[in-house]
C-alpha cells in the first residue's frame, strides 16, 4: 500500500503547491484535510475540490466553528488568556483544533506523516508539531516550506509548470491569520517597528478615532461562559460573533505589540480581537465581584502560565490539563452581569451584578448603614505590621 500524508491545507498557494511537492519529494499520496475556525473567506466546499484538482487522493473540510468556540476559546476566556498581558492567544488556539483533526484524519486514512505549511521561524510549526506528537506519538511530522526550503518563488513556478488552479501572482503584503477568535497581521513593512499600522492593515475593527454614538451592551455568564447578550441567549460561538461585529464597530481590540516567540526571537505583531478583548474585559471585571481575595490572587499566576502553555505550543500537555482543572473551579461562582460601553476603541466595564457577588453593600458604604467594625482595624494593623516592625528594628537600630 502506498504510504499516506495528511496535509493541513488552506487553499492558498503554499499549501496547494505542498501537495504535488509532497507527492514528488516522498512518493507518498497526499490527503488534504482544511478545517473551519471561521476565518471566513472562501466556500469549505470550493477548497476541497480545489485540493483533489491539486492532486490529493482525497479531501475533508470540517466546520469546527463551534467545537473551536466552545472547547478551545471558551477554556481561553475562563483564563484572561492574555500572552505578555495583550494578546488573546488568536492563533495559538486554533492550532490545537486544527490538530485534532489532522490525528483523526491520519487515523481515518492509514496515514504514517502528517504535513504543515509552517515555516522555520514562527511559533506555528511547534505548535502542530508538538500537539501531533502528543496525541499521536507515532505520527512523523514533515514541514515543506521549512525542510524542503520551499521558498515562494519555486512554489510560484511549480504551480505554474503543474498548471495548478491556484494564483500565483498576487502577493499580499502582509502575512495573515485569522479565525472567529481575531485576526493577526505581521511582515511587509510593519517588519520595521517604527512604522505605524494604515487602515488597510485591519478589517475586523473600524477606525476607533471616527466619532459615532457609544454602543451599551449587557453580557450574562454563568459559571465563567456567556451565556446571554442584552437578555438574549447566545451559544459561545454567537457570543464571539456578536461582540466582533459591535465591539468591532467601536474599534476595539487593537493590538500592535513585539512579542517573544518561542524560537526566541522578537516580532512585531498586529491583532485586531474586538469580540475577545470585549469578553475578557468583561468576564475579569465579574471575577473581580465574585472571586474570593486569595483564589484571585494566585489564579492571576495561573493564567499567566496558562497563557505561555499555550502560546508556546502545549495544550495537550499534563500541566495544561492540570491547570483547566484549577481555572473551572475558579470559574465556578462567576455567574452574573456585566454592562459595558463600547466607544472609541475601548470597552468600558460601567455595571456589574451577580447573585454570587462577594461585594457587601453595607460593610463598603461609608454612609449611614456602614456595618464594618472600624475600631477592629487598629488591633489588626498592629499584628498584621509586626514582622516587618520587628525587622526594623533589627535594620536600623
Amino acid at each position: 500500500m502506498t504510504e499516506r500524508v495528511v496535509l493541513a491545507y488552506s487553499g492558498g498557494l503554499d499549501t496547494s503547491v505542498c501537495i504535488g511537492w509532497i507527492a514528488e519529494e516522498t512518493g507518498a499520496e497526499v490527503v488534504a484535510v482544511a478545517v473551519d475556525v471561521g476565518q471566513g473567506g472562501e466556500d469549505l466546499e470550493i477548497i476541497r475540490k480545489r485540493a483533489l484538482a491539486c492532486g490529493a487522493v482525497e479531501a475533508e473540510v470540517a466546520d469546527a466553528r463551534d467545537e473551536f468556540a466552545q472547547e478551545y476559546c471558551l477554556p481561553a476566556l475562563k483564563a484572561n488568556a492574555l500572552y505578555m498581558d495583550r494578546y488573546p492567544l488568536v492563533s495559538a488556539l486554533s492550532r490545537p483544533t486544527i490538530v485534532k483533526h489532522l490525528v483523526a484524519a491520519a487515523r481515518k486514512h492509514g496515514a504514517s506523516t502528517v504535513a504543515h505549511g509552517c515555516t522555520g521561524k514562527g511559533n506555528d510549526q511547534v505548535r502542530f508539531e508538538a500537539g501531533i506528537s502528543s496525541l499521536a506519538p507515532d505520527l512523523k511530522c514533515i514541514a515543506p516550506v521549512r525542510d524542503y526550503a520551499m521558498t515562494r518563488d519555486r512554489a510560484i513556478a511549480f504551480a505554474e509548470s503543474k498548471n495548478l488552479p491556484i494564483a500565483t501572482t498576487k502577493k499580499s503584503p502582509y502575512s495573515i491569520d485569522q479565525n472567529v477568535f481575531g485576526r493577526a497581521v505581521e511582515t511587509g513593512f510593519l517588519e520595521d517597528i517604527w512604522n505605524g499600522p494604515i487602515e488597510d492593515v485591519y478589517s475586523y475593527t473600524q477606525n476607533p478615532a471616527e466619532p459615532r454614538e457609544a454602543d451599551e451592551v449587557v453580557i450574562t455568564f454563568e459559571a465563567g461562559a456567556p451565556v446571554a447578550i442584552d437578555g438574549r441567549p447566545v451559544t459561545v460561538l454567537q457570543a464571539i460573533e456578536e461582540l466582533n461585529r459591535r465591539a468591532g464597530a467601536q474599534g476595539v481590540g487593537r493590538i500592535d505589540m513585539v512579542e517573544d516567540r518561542l524560537v526566541g526571537i522578537k516580532s512585531r505583531e498586529i491583532y485586531e480581537a474586538p469580540g475577545a478583548i470585549a469578553l475578557i474585559t468583561a468576564h475579569q471585571e465579574l471575577e473581580n465581584v465574585t472571586v474570593e481575595r486569595e483564589l484571585a490572587r494566585f489564579k492571576r499566576t495561573v493564567d499567566q502560565r496558562w497563557g505561555e502553555l499555550v502560546y508556546d505550543g502545549l495544550w495537550f500537555s499534563p500541566l495544561k490539563r492540570a491547570l483547566d482543572g484549577f481555572v473551572d473551579q475558579a470559574n465556578q461562582h462567576v455567574s452574573g452581569d456585566v454592562r459595558m460601553t463600547l466607544h472609541g476603541g475601548r470597552a468600558v466595564v460601567t455595571g456589574r451584578r451577580s447573585d454570587q457577588s462577594l461585594y457587601d453593600f453595607n460593610l463598603a458604604t461609608y454612609d449611614t448603614g456602614d456595618t464594618f467594625d472600624q475600631s477592629l482595624s487598629k488591633g489588626f494593623i498592629e499584628i498584621f505590621g509586626l514582622s516587618s516592625k520587628i525587622a526594623a528594628g533589627r535594620d536600623l537600630g
